[in-house]
Protein backbone atom coordinates (compact mmCIF):
# COMPACT_ATOMS: atom_id res chain seq x y z
CA UNK A 1 0.00 0.00 0.00
CA UNK A 2 1.48 3.70 -1.31
CA UNK A 3 1.88 6.35 1.24
CA UNK A 4 -0.85 8.96 1.29
CA UNK A 5 2.10 11.69 0.68
CA UNK A 6 1.30 13.41 -2.64
CA UNK A 7 5.22 13.82 -3.29
CA UNK A 8 5.99 9.75 -3.59
CA UNK A 9 9.52 10.32 -3.50
CA UNK A 10 10.57 12.46 -5.88
CA UNK A 11 12.43 16.21 -5.33
CA UNK A 12 9.82 18.42 -3.43
CA UNK A 13 8.22 21.68 -5.67
CA UNK A 14 8.75 19.14 -8.98
CA UNK A 15 6.55 19.18 -11.45
CA UNK A 16 4.34 16.09 -11.32
CA UNK A 17 4.36 14.58 -14.96
CA UNK A 18 0.89 12.56 -16.20
CA UNK A 19 1.26 9.07 -17.96
CA UNK A 20 -1.35 6.63 -19.51
CA UNK A 21 -0.64 3.33 -18.38
CA UNK A 22 -3.91 1.11 -19.03
CA UNK A 23 -6.48 1.49 -22.09
CA UNK A 24 -10.00 0.18 -22.28
CA UNK A 25 -12.53 0.26 -25.30
CA UNK A 26 -16.09 -1.10 -26.32
CA UNK A 27 -16.76 0.23 -29.85
CA UNK A 28 -18.63 -0.72 -33.20
CA UNK A 29 -15.06 -1.29 -34.38
CA UNK A 30 -14.59 -3.91 -31.56
CA UNK A 31 -15.35 -5.37 -28.20
CA UNK A 32 -11.58 -4.03 -27.20
CA UNK A 33 -9.28 -1.88 -28.19
CA UNK A 34 -6.82 -4.21 -29.46
CA UNK A 35 -9.22 -4.77 -32.38
CA UNK A 36 -11.01 -1.60 -31.96
CA UNK A 37 -7.55 -0.76 -33.12
CA UNK A 38 -7.42 -3.49 -36.06
CA UNK A 39 -10.55 -2.21 -37.47
CA UNK A 40 -8.68 1.39 -37.68
CA UNK A 41 -6.02 -0.17 -39.56
CA UNK A 42 -8.06 -2.52 -41.76
CA UNK A 43 -10.17 1.00 -42.58
CA UNK A 44 -12.78 -0.93 -41.65
CA UNK A 45 -16.57 1.30 -41.04
CA UNK A 46 -18.91 0.15 -37.83
CA UNK A 47 -21.98 1.99 -39.65
CA UNK A 48 -25.01 0.13 -40.51
CA UNK A 49 -28.52 -0.13 -40.26
CA UNK A 50 -30.06 0.59 -36.55
CA UNK A 51 -31.28 -2.51 -35.22
CA UNK A 52 -31.31 -1.71 -31.28
CA UNK A 53 -35.06 -0.21 -32.10
CA UNK A 54 -37.42 -0.13 -35.26
CA UNK A 55 -35.98 3.03 -36.87
CA UNK A 56 -38.15 1.88 -40.39
CA UNK A 57 -40.33 5.15 -40.04
CA UNK A 58 -37.32 7.21 -39.42
CA UNK A 59 -35.29 9.66 -41.69
CA UNK A 60 -32.23 8.47 -40.76
CA UNK A 61 -31.82 5.03 -40.04
CA UNK A 62 -28.51 4.09 -39.49
CA UNK A 63 -26.08 4.14 -36.72
CA UNK A 64 -22.96 2.88 -35.82
CA UNK A 65 -24.02 -0.07 -32.98
CA UNK A 66 -22.10 -2.09 -30.78
CA UNK A 67 -22.69 -5.76 -31.89
CA UNK A 68 -21.76 -8.92 -30.36
CA UNK A 69 -21.56 -7.53 -26.68
CA UNK A 70 -22.24 -10.20 -23.70
CA UNK A 71 -23.39 -8.42 -21.30
CA UNK A 72 -24.27 -11.41 -19.24
CA UNK A 73 -20.38 -12.24 -18.93
CA UNK A 74 -19.77 -8.92 -17.15
CA UNK A 75 -20.47 -10.80 -13.64
CA UNK A 76 -20.20 -7.77 -11.78
CA UNK A 77 -20.14 -7.66 -7.93
CA UNK A 78 -23.26 -7.43 -6.20
CA UNK A 79 -25.15 -3.72 -5.84
CA UNK A 80 -23.36 -3.09 -9.24
CA UNK A 81 -25.34 -4.89 -11.87
CA UNK A 82 -27.99 -3.36 -11.37
CA UNK A 83 -26.95 -0.30 -12.37
CA UNK A 84 -25.29 -1.50 -15.34
CA UNK A 85 -27.73 -0.31 -18.33
CA UNK A 86 -26.47 -0.43 -22.06
CA UNK A 87 -24.44 2.35 -22.07
CA UNK A 88 -23.04 1.66 -18.48
CA UNK A 89 -22.25 -1.91 -19.14
CA UNK A 90 -20.16 -1.12 -21.51
CA UNK A 91 -18.13 1.98 -19.43
CA UNK A 92 -17.42 -0.97 -17.40
CA UNK A 93 -16.10 -3.17 -20.13
CA UNK A 94 -14.15 -0.50 -20.97
CA UNK A 95 -12.81 -0.14 -17.43
CA UNK A 96 -12.11 -3.76 -16.72
CA UNK A 97 -10.06 -3.82 -19.61
CA UNK A 98 -8.33 -0.35 -18.79
CA UNK A 99 -7.79 -1.87 -15.10
CA UNK A 100 -6.05 -4.97 -16.16
CA UNK A 101 -4.21 -3.28 -19.02
CA UNK A 102 -2.43 -1.24 -16.38
CA UNK A 103 -1.06 -3.79 -14.30
CA UNK A 104 -3.63 -4.02 -11.70
CA UNK A 105 -5.41 -7.16 -12.22
CA UNK A 106 -6.58 -9.68 -14.15
CA UNK A 107 -9.90 -8.74 -15.47
CA UNK A 108 -11.17 -11.78 -14.05
CA UNK A 109 -10.23 -11.00 -10.58
CA UNK A 110 -12.04 -6.89 -11.25
CA UNK A 111 -14.84 -8.24 -11.95
CA UNK A 112 -14.86 -9.73 -8.91
CA UNK A 113 -13.46 -6.93 -6.72
CA UNK A 114 -10.23 -7.96 -5.65
CA UNK A 115 -7.35 -6.38 -6.61
CA UNK A 116 -4.29 -7.81 -5.81
CA UNK A 117 -4.47 -11.61 -7.24
CA UNK A 118 -1.55 -10.96 -9.88
CA UNK A 119 -1.74 -7.23 -10.16
CA UNK A 120 -0.09 -3.90 -8.42
CA UNK A 121 -2.21 -3.76 -5.01
CA UNK A 122 -2.73 0.50 -4.96
CA UNK A 123 -3.77 2.88 -2.15
CA UNK A 124 -8.23 3.71 -2.94
CA UNK A 125 -7.91 7.10 -1.17
CA UNK A 126 -5.68 8.25 -3.67
CA UNK A 127 -7.02 6.56 -7.18
CA UNK A 128 -9.86 8.94 -8.37
CA UNK A 129 -12.20 8.91 -11.18
CA UNK A 130 -13.39 11.20 -13.91
CA UNK A 131 -16.10 10.52 -16.41
CA UNK A 132 -17.71 11.90 -19.53
CA UNK A 133 -21.61 10.71 -19.15
CA UNK A 134 -24.70 11.53 -18.62
CA UNK A 135 -28.00 10.84 -17.53
CA UNK A 136 -30.87 9.06 -19.69
CA UNK A 137 -34.17 10.16 -17.35
CA UNK A 138 -36.11 10.19 -20.78
CA UNK A 139 -35.45 6.48 -20.75
CA UNK A 140 -36.98 5.54 -17.68
CA UNK A 141 -40.81 7.57 -18.49
CA UNK A 142 -41.35 4.36 -21.49
CA UNK A 143 -41.00 1.68 -18.30
CA UNK A 144 -42.78 3.74 -15.82
CA UNK A 145 -45.88 4.40 -18.13
CA UNK A 146 -45.42 0.81 -19.37
CA UNK A 147 -45.76 0.00 -15.51
CA UNK A 148 -48.29 1.79 -15.52
CA UNK A 149 -46.23 3.81 -12.46
CA UNK A 150 -47.34 7.18 -13.82
CA UNK A 151 -51.37 7.40 -13.56
CA UNK A 152 -53.48 10.91 -13.86
CA UNK A 153 -53.87 11.19 -9.87
CA UNK A 154 -50.82 12.85 -8.06
CA UNK A 155 -51.44 11.20 -4.85
CA UNK A 156 -51.43 7.57 -6.87
CA UNK A 157 -48.67 8.94 -8.81
CA UNK A 158 -46.32 9.92 -5.99
CA UNK A 159 -47.57 6.09 -3.98
CA UNK A 160 -46.37 4.16 -7.65
CA UNK A 161 -43.05 6.20 -7.98
CA UNK A 162 -41.92 5.60 -4.26
CA UNK A 163 -42.17 1.60 -5.14
CA UNK A 164 -39.91 1.87 -7.64
CA UNK A 165 -36.39 0.13 -7.00
CA UNK A 166 -34.03 2.06 -6.66
CA UNK A 167 -32.05 0.43 -9.72
CA UNK A 168 -34.34 1.99 -11.93
CA UNK A 169 -33.27 5.79 -10.85
CA UNK A 170 -29.29 4.75 -11.02
CA UNK A 171 -29.42 2.83 -14.14
CA UNK A 172 -30.45 6.05 -16.19
CA UNK A 173 -28.93 8.69 -13.49
CA UNK A 174 -25.51 10.56 -14.39
CA UNK A 175 -24.18 9.27 -11.88
CA UNK A 176 -25.16 5.93 -12.32
CA UNK A 177 -21.65 4.37 -13.99
CA UNK A 178 -19.53 6.36 -11.34
CA UNK A 179 -21.65 4.08 -8.41
CA UNK A 180 -20.53 1.56 -10.36
CA UNK A 181 -17.17 1.47 -11.40
CA UNK A 182 -16.29 3.10 -7.41
CA UNK A 183 -18.23 0.55 -6.09
CA UNK A 184 -16.72 -2.14 -7.72
CA UNK A 185 -13.26 -1.38 -7.79
CA UNK A 186 -13.17 0.82 -4.28
CA UNK A 187 -11.92 3.75 -6.27
CA UNK A 188 -12.11 6.56 -3.38
CA UNK A 189 -10.12 9.60 -4.59
CA UNK A 190 -11.53 12.26 -6.40
CA UNK A 191 -14.36 11.37 -8.64
CA UNK A 192 -16.63 14.01 -11.23
CA UNK A 193 -18.99 12.99 -13.69
CA UNK A 194 -18.62 15.68 -16.93
CA UNK A 195 -22.01 15.90 -19.05
CA UNK A 196 -20.38 18.63 -21.97
CA UNK A 197 -21.81 16.33 -24.56
CA UNK A 198 -18.97 15.60 -27.62
CA UNK A 199 -16.65 17.14 -25.22
CA UNK A 200 -17.26 15.39 -21.93
CA UNK A 201 -14.95 12.50 -21.97
CA UNK A 202 -12.56 15.03 -23.24
CA UNK A 203 -12.94 16.55 -20.24
CA UNK A 204 -12.69 14.29 -18.53
CA UNK A 205 -9.08 13.47 -19.33
CA UNK A 206 -8.82 17.49 -18.53
CA UNK A 207 -10.01 16.94 -15.04
CA UNK A 208 -7.86 13.67 -14.24
CA UNK A 209 -5.06 15.32 -15.74
CA UNK A 210 -5.49 18.49 -12.97
CA UNK A 211 -6.31 15.96 -10.40
CA UNK A 212 -3.09 13.96 -10.50
CA UNK A 213 -0.61 16.99 -11.24
CA UNK A 214 -2.13 18.99 -8.12
CA UNK A 215 -1.56 15.90 -5.84
CA UNK A 216 -5.16 15.31 -4.98
CA UNK A 217 -4.79 11.85 -6.91
CA UNK A 218 -1.61 9.27 -7.96
CA UNK A 219 -3.98 7.50 -10.04
CA UNK A 220 -7.03 8.18 -11.91
CA UNK A 221 -9.61 6.20 -14.15
CA UNK A 222 -11.28 8.64 -17.01
CA UNK A 223 -12.94 8.40 -20.20
CA UNK A 224 -16.77 8.16 -21.17
CA UNK A 225 -19.80 6.29 -22.06
CA UNK A 226 -22.62 6.11 -24.42
CA UNK A 227 -25.21 4.92 -26.40
CA UNK A 228 -27.88 6.43 -27.95
CA UNK A 229 -29.55 3.55 -29.32
CA UNK A 230 -33.29 5.09 -28.54
CA UNK A 231 -36.06 6.36 -30.10
CA UNK A 232 -36.40 9.89 -28.74
CA UNK A 233 -32.61 10.38 -28.64
CA UNK A 234 -32.46 9.95 -32.62
CA UNK A 235 -35.54 11.39 -33.56
CA UNK A 236 -33.92 14.60 -32.03
CA UNK A 237 -30.61 14.45 -33.46
CA UNK A 238 -32.99 14.21 -36.85
CA UNK A 239 -34.97 17.48 -35.72
CA UNK A 240 -31.51 19.39 -35.17
CA UNK A 241 -30.79 18.17 -38.63
CA UNK A 242 -27.33 17.12 -38.00
CA UNK A 243 -27.43 13.07 -38.80
CA UNK A 244 -26.39 11.91 -42.68
CA UNK A 245 -29.10 10.08 -44.26
CA UNK A 246 -27.37 7.74 -46.17
CA UNK A 247 -29.70 5.21 -45.45
CA UNK A 248 -28.67 3.38 -48.95
CA UNK A 249 -25.05 3.63 -48.06
CA UNK A 250 -24.26 3.18 -44.56
CA UNK A 251 -20.77 2.74 -44.65
CA UNK A 252 -20.06 5.82 -46.73
CA UNK A 253 -22.28 7.80 -44.71
CA UNK A 254 -19.65 9.19 -42.39
CA UNK A 255 -17.38 11.38 -44.35
CA UNK A 256 -15.81 14.13 -42.61
CA UNK A 257 -14.36 16.50 -44.65
CA UNK A 258 -15.29 15.35 -48.13
CA UNK A 259 -17.35 18.54 -49.83
CA UNK A 260 -20.52 15.75 -50.07
CA UNK A 261 -20.77 15.35 -46.61
CA UNK A 262 -24.53 15.87 -44.98
CA UNK A 263 -24.05 14.97 -41.27
CA UNK A 264 -22.71 12.79 -38.34
CA UNK A 265 -22.98 9.18 -37.71
CA UNK A 266 -24.12 8.55 -34.32
CA UNK A 267 -22.61 5.84 -32.22
CA UNK A 268 -22.32 3.81 -28.68
CA UNK A 269 -19.18 2.24 -26.99
CA UNK A 270 -16.88 3.33 -24.25
CA UNK A 271 -13.03 3.94 -23.56
CA UNK A 272 -11.34 4.23 -20.43
CA UNK A 273 -7.63 5.31 -19.56
CA UNK A 274 -5.99 4.74 -16.60
CA UNK A 275 -3.91 8.12 -15.66
CA UNK A 276 -0.96 8.19 -13.20
CA UNK A 277 1.65 9.93 -11.98
CA UNK A 278 4.93 9.19 -13.95
CA UNK A 279 7.18 8.81 -10.74
CA UNK A 280 4.26 6.53 -9.22
CA UNK A 281 4.22 4.41 -12.55
CA UNK A 282 7.89 4.31 -12.54
CA UNK A 283 8.26 3.10 -9.31
CA UNK A 284 5.74 0.14 -9.42
CA UNK A 285 7.44 -0.72 -12.86
CA UNK A 286 4.05 -0.35 -15.19
CA UNK A 287 4.45 0.09 -19.03
CA UNK A 288 3.54 3.73 -20.38
CA UNK A 289 1.93 4.90 -23.60
CA UNK A 290 2.70 7.85 -23.45
CA UNK A 291 2.18 11.28 -21.65
CA UNK A 292 -1.00 13.37 -20.92
CA UNK A 293 0.97 16.61 -21.48
CA UNK A 294 -1.38 19.25 -21.57
CA UNK A 295 -5.39 19.90 -21.81
CA UNK A 296 -6.75 23.31 -22.92
CA UNK A 297 -10.76 24.43 -23.23
CA UNK A 298 -13.06 26.94 -24.30
CA UNK A 299 -16.44 27.83 -24.89
CA UNK A 300 -17.68 29.36 -28.26
CA UNK A 301 -20.65 31.43 -27.27
CA UNK A 302 -21.81 31.24 -30.65
CA UNK A 303 -24.24 29.07 -31.46
CA UNK A 304 -25.70 25.14 -29.18
CA UNK A 305 -25.06 22.91 -32.49
CA UNK A 306 -22.58 24.59 -34.35
CA UNK A 307 -18.90 26.01 -33.91
CA UNK A 308 -18.49 29.43 -35.05
CA UNK A 309 -17.49 30.16 -39.17
CA UNK A 310 -14.19 31.59 -37.92
CA UNK A 311 -12.86 28.66 -35.65
CA UNK A 312 -12.32 31.25 -32.76
CA UNK A 313 -13.77 28.52 -29.26
CA UNK A 314 -11.83 25.79 -31.18
CA UNK A 315 -8.51 27.70 -31.75
CA UNK A 316 -8.23 29.35 -28.18
CA UNK A 317 -8.79 25.23 -26.66
CA UNK A 318 -5.64 23.89 -29.07
CA UNK A 319 -3.81 27.19 -28.36
CA UNK A 320 -4.51 26.14 -24.46
CA UNK A 321 -3.60 22.86 -24.86
CA UNK A 322 -0.30 23.45 -26.68
CA UNK A 323 0.62 26.30 -23.83
CA UNK A 324 0.04 23.67 -20.76
CA UNK A 325 1.71 20.95 -22.43
CA UNK A 326 4.82 23.60 -23.43
CA UNK A 327 4.68 22.37 -26.61
CA UNK A 328 5.68 24.52 -29.99
CA UNK A 329 3.05 24.46 -33.04
CA UNK A 330 5.86 23.51 -35.00
CA UNK A 331 6.40 20.25 -32.71
CA UNK A 332 3.26 18.43 -33.61
CA UNK A 333 3.11 15.48 -35.79
CA UNK A 334 -0.54 14.56 -35.93
CA UNK A 335 -4.27 15.82 -35.34
CA UNK A 336 -6.95 13.52 -34.31
CA UNK A 337 -9.86 15.98 -35.57
CA UNK A 338 -12.92 16.23 -33.90
CA UNK A 339 -14.20 15.82 -37.74
CA UNK A 340 -17.95 14.92 -37.32
CA UNK A 341 -19.06 14.91 -40.92
CA UNK A 342 -21.10 17.83 -40.77
CA UNK A 343 -21.04 21.26 -43.05
CA UNK A 344 -20.34 23.74 -40.79
CA UNK A 345 -17.95 22.12 -38.37
CA UNK A 346 -15.88 20.38 -40.17
CA UNK A 347 -15.13 23.94 -42.15
CA UNK A 348 -14.54 25.50 -38.88
CA UNK A 349 -12.16 23.20 -37.01
CA UNK A 350 -10.15 23.36 -40.76
CA UNK A 351 -9.96 27.34 -39.84
CA UNK A 352 -9.13 26.68 -36.53
CA UNK A 353 -6.32 24.33 -37.05
CA UNK A 354 -5.20 27.05 -39.40
CA UNK A 355 -5.22 29.57 -37.24
CA UNK A 356 -3.90 27.90 -34.06
CA UNK A 357 -0.63 26.19 -36.70
CA UNK A 358 -0.63 28.78 -39.01
CA UNK A 359 1.57 27.92 -42.16
CA UNK A 360 2.28 24.62 -40.33
CA UNK A 361 -0.89 24.17 -40.25
CA UNK A 362 -0.52 22.47 -44.05
CA UNK A 363 2.27 20.48 -43.06
CA UNK A 364 0.53 18.58 -40.38
CA UNK A 365 -1.61 15.27 -40.64
CA UNK A 366 -4.81 15.82 -40.19
CA UNK A 367 -7.40 12.72 -40.14
CA UNK A 368 -10.93 11.61 -38.12
CA UNK A 369 -11.27 8.23 -36.97
CA UNK A 370 -15.09 8.88 -36.79
CA UNK A 371 -15.31 8.03 -40.33
CA UNK A 372 -15.12 4.54 -39.02
CA UNK A 373 -16.35 4.74 -35.71
CA UNK A 374 -19.22 7.01 -36.09
CA UNK A 375 -19.28 9.63 -33.23
CA UNK A 376 -19.42 8.25 -30.13
CA UNK A 377 -20.77 11.55 -28.27
CA UNK A 378 -19.72 11.26 -24.57
CA UNK A 379 -16.82 8.56 -24.86
CA UNK A 380 -15.85 10.28 -28.48
CA UNK A 381 -12.90 12.38 -26.96
CA UNK A 382 -11.81 9.03 -25.05
CA UNK A 383 -11.44 6.82 -27.83
CA UNK A 384 -9.68 9.50 -30.19
CA UNK A 385 -7.29 9.82 -27.52
CA UNK A 386 -6.45 6.29 -27.27
CA UNK A 387 -6.17 5.67 -30.90
CA UNK A 388 -3.98 8.83 -30.82
CA UNK A 389 -1.83 6.50 -28.40
CA UNK A 390 -1.81 3.79 -30.65
CA UNK A 391 -0.83 5.72 -33.34
CA UNK A 392 2.21 7.23 -31.60
CA UNK A 393 3.16 3.36 -30.49
CA UNK A 394 2.78 2.31 -33.97
CA UNK A 395 3.99 4.88 -36.00
CA UNK A 396 0.84 4.67 -37.89
CA UNK A 397 -1.73 7.52 -38.71
CA UNK A 398 -5.12 6.18 -38.84
CA UNK A 399 -6.85 7.76 -42.67
CA UNK A 400 -10.13 9.64 -42.85
CA UNK A 401 -12.09 7.19 -44.96
CA UNK A 402 -14.83 8.11 -47.43
CA UNK A 403 -13.08 10.94 -48.74
CA UNK A 404 -13.95 11.53 -52.35
CA UNK A 405 -14.26 15.49 -53.59
CA UNK A 406 -12.38 18.16 -51.71
CA UNK A 407 -13.89 20.62 -50.35
CA UNK A 408 -12.21 24.33 -51.08
CA UNK A 409 -13.48 25.25 -47.61
CA UNK A 410 -11.18 21.98 -46.12
CA UNK A 411 -7.93 22.22 -47.28
CA UNK A 412 -5.31 20.51 -45.00
CA UNK A 413 -3.99 16.93 -45.26
CA UNK A 414 -6.71 14.37 -44.67
CA UNK A 415 -4.87 11.55 -44.54
CA UNK A 416 -7.84 10.62 -47.39
CA UNK A 417 -8.49 6.99 -47.55
CA UNK A 418 -5.32 5.08 -46.92
CA UNK A 419 -3.16 5.48 -43.26
CA UNK A 420 0.34 5.83 -43.54
CA UNK A 421 3.39 5.13 -41.76
CA UNK A 422 5.15 8.25 -39.64
CA UNK A 423 7.07 8.37 -36.51
CA UNK A 424 4.36 10.44 -34.33
CA UNK A 425 5.99 12.12 -30.92
CA UNK A 426 3.08 14.92 -30.44
CA UNK A 427 -0.57 14.23 -30.99
CA UNK A 428 -3.58 16.88 -30.18
CA UNK A 429 -7.11 14.97 -30.09
CA UNK A 430 -9.62 17.50 -30.49
CA UNK A 431 -12.86 17.50 -29.32
CA UNK A 432 -16.01 20.24 -30.11
CA UNK A 433 -19.74 19.58 -28.29
CA UNK A 434 -22.79 21.00 -28.16
CA UNK A 435 -23.76 23.96 -26.53
CA UNK A 436 -19.98 25.67 -27.80
CA UNK A 437 -18.14 23.61 -25.13
CA UNK A 438 -14.49 22.76 -26.80
CA UNK A 439 -11.80 20.54 -25.32
CA UNK A 440 -8.04 19.82 -27.08
CA UNK A 441 -5.68 17.33 -25.04
CA UNK A 442 -1.79 16.75 -26.13
CA UNK A 443 -0.56 13.52 -25.69
CA UNK A 444 3.74 13.15 -26.33
CA UNK A 445 5.70 10.45 -26.15
CA UNK A 446 7.60 9.55 -22.95
CA UNK A 447 11.28 7.90 -22.39
CA UNK A 448 11.15 4.24 -21.58
CA UNK A 449 13.39 5.19 -18.83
Amino acid sequence: MLSHSSTNGRTPGSPRRVVVTGIGAVTPLGLNAADTWAGIRANRCGVGPITVFDASRFETRIAAEVHGFDFAKLAAPPGVAEVLDRKNSFGYAAALEAMADAGLADAGALSRGKFAEGGYSFDPLRFGLSLGTEGRRDSLLPELAARKLLPANAAERKQRLAEVPRSEYLRYSPYGLAFALSTAFDLRGPSSTISTACTSSSQALGYALRRIRSGDADMMLAGGAESLMEPTQVAGFILLGALSKRNDDPQRASRPFDAERDGFVLAEGAAMLVLEDAWHAYRRGARIYAELAGFGASINSYRLTDSPPDGEGPMLAMQAALADAGVRPEEVDYINAHGTSTLQNDASETTAIKRCFGPQAQAIPVSSTKSMTGHMVNAAGAIEAILSLLAMRDGYLPPTINYERADPACDLDYIPNRGRAAQVKVAVSNSFGFGGSNGSVVLRAYPEK
